[in-house]
């Protein structure tokens, strides 16, 4: 009985093992780790793929999303949204001048045309200009004379003039590129806008085209004024032995009173009264107080252009009167100069033998002296630009003038 409520020896775990009973046991749990692992490895590739399923199907919603707002958005912009979403990147910026390539070419030509506006020193144009539309009236005796004819001659004369005008101060700023660089830096040489080359294609080009005008219209007194002025212009400024004559302050001068108070007025009024009209070479009293009035001016020009400019013209050795004599002495003998020939001007015009040419040239010019006389006074001479302020002035009084001298009978 005892023996039957016992248990039986073989039911103990120890007596059950065989002798090999370890090493079964690692056996079994080192498949059961194994079978784990795998389990765990399948376990993670499904993840994993599950995971970049669910990537790849938000990746196309957004994409969807995006091309759906596509209908609304501009092109560029929905590419850069594109990029970004399916490559995860910044957004793509859109490359320079890709919609403003018309803009960029619109500013290209803008700056070319205030280079080249700079290039041809407008006040010079303007100058020449009017100076020779006054001369061309003076050649008008009846009111018949203002006709078709009247108007091509002079335009013809206007061209060929300004071409060669362009010449002269491109040339003048080739050669004083280093001096420019002091005094005017703005002009597109010395700021560097310009290479030489292109200053010299164009003082080439408008010189050639000048002449080649000149010769096409055939006119002897025209041709004569271009050919004059192209040589004082180019002994005024080009750097060669014997020449460069802006150099010396009364040679200077003396160019600048033969192109604009003798070759002007003279040249031009023979090309409309003998080319145009066919008639005879007559020196009236209108053209030769012009000419007088003019020589005035044409020396003040001179005189008051170094100016401003004292600084870069004593650096590079050029003795103008200005440098010689100071700006404060120089400055007022401008002036006096100019009111003298007001002076003069307003006792001819008293003489006029028609009343209405004695009231408008009197008081015209009383005026201009009064005007020249109150902004003289106003002047810092310690200043730079107001005395460049003040050099422009004397310009407009230059044009006003020309606006008078056919009014002079």
């Amino acid at each position: 009985m005892e023996s039957l409520l016992l248990r039986p020896s073989f039911f103990q775990p120890s007596s059950f093992q065989p002798s090999g009973g370890r090493s079964w046991r690692n056996d079994t749990l080192n498949k059961a780790g194994s079978s784990r692992s795998s389990t765990s490895t399948a376990r993670a590739k499904v993840e994993g793929c599950s995971l970049l399923r669910f990537q790849r199907g938000r990746s196309r919603h957004r994409v969807k999303a995006i091309k759906e707002r596509s209908f609304s958005q501009p092109r560029s912009h929905t590419k850069s949204l594109y990029v970004n979403a399916t490559s995860g990147s910044q957004p793509l910026e859109s490359e320079p001048g890709a919609y403003g390539g018309s803009k960029g070419v619109l500013d290209s030509v803008k700056n070319a045309v205030d280079a080249f506006y700079r290039f041809s020193r407008p006040h010079t144009v303007v100058g020449t200009a009017l100076s020779i539309v006054s001369v061309s009236l003076l050649s008008v005796e009846k009111l018949a004379d203002i006709s078709p004819l009247f108007f091509t001659g002079m335009l013809e004369a206007v061209a060929a003039a300004l071409m060669m005008n362009i010449y002269i101060v491109g040339l003048n700023q080739l050669t004083d590129i280093e001096i420019d660089k002091v005094n005017k830096p703005y002009l597109p040489l010395a700021s560097g806008e310009f290479s030489v080359g292109t200053g010299v294609l164009i003082v080439t080009s408008f010189s050639i085209m000048s002449f080649w005008l000149g010769w096409v219209i055939k006119s002897w007194p025209l041709f004569w004024a271009l050919s004059i002025s192209f040589v004082l212009g180019t002994a005024y400024s080009i750097n060669l032995p014997l020449l460069r004559w802006k150099r010396f302050a009364f040679v200077a001068a003396l160019c600048i009173l033969a192109v604009r108070a003798v070759i002007v007025q003279i040249c031009f009024y023979l090309h409309m009264q003998m080319h145009v009209f066919g008639r005879s070479a007559i020196f009236s009293r209108p053209l030769i107080f012009a000419t007088a009035f003019m020589s005035f001016f044409s020396v003040v020009i001179a005189l008051f252009k170094d100016i401003p400019d004292m600084e870069g013209d004593k650096i590079f050795g050029i003795r103008s009167f200005t440098v010689q004599l100071g700006q404060k002495r120089v400055f007022w003998t401008c002036i006096a100069l100019l009111e003298i020939a007001y002076g003069i001007a307003m006792f001819i015009g008293a003489a006029s033998p028609y009343m209405w040419s004695k009231g408008i040239t009197v008081i015209g010019h009383a005026m201009l002296a009064l005007l020249l006389w109150n902004r003289a006074k106003s002047v810092d001479l310690t200043s730079k630009t107001a005395i460049a302020s003040c050099y422009m002035f004397v310009w407009k009084l230059f044009y006003a003038e020309y606006l008078l001298i056919p009014l002079v009978r």
